[in-house]
């Protein structure tokens, strides 16, 4: 049975297309509200480890540009820790759904994580 993780924010339009997408195809997400509990380090490292950090950053949120984070130049683990604590920079959705992972609105590769066998 195929179950997929979605870390997100309600008010996030791509987030709301996520949980819409999964649930119009009645697979089973578990959805966690990174306003209400914030992804672990080691689950955002994940995401990180296979996209890069600068994947992770919504340059064109408006938590991004009050944080005036333009000019920032941060190493990759202070990136990681400042996503931690402010999550409405982050790129969203975040996707799990086994070993498959995801960053944004990605419908096709949940439809591939749906016709692939789960290992």
């Amino acid at each position: 049975m195929v179950e997929v993780q979605i870390f997100g924010v309600k008010k996030s339009s791509d987030t709301r297309k996520a949980l819409r997408f999964f649930s119009e195809r009645r697979i089973k997400t578990h959805f966690v509200d990174l306003n209400e509990r914030a992804a672990s380090f080691g689950e955002l490292s994940r995401f990180a480890q296979k996209f890069g950090v600068v994947k992770l950053i919504d340059e064109d949120s408006r938590r991004y540009a009050e944080l005036g984070l333009r000019q920032a130049r941060k190493s990759d683990e202070r990136w990681l820790e400042l996503l931690l604590e402010e999550p409405l920079v982050l790129r969203m959705p975040l996707a799990r759904c086994g070993k498959f992972i995801s960053i944004g609105l990605a419908e096709d590769d949940w439809k591939n994580w749906i016709t692939s066998p789960q290992k």
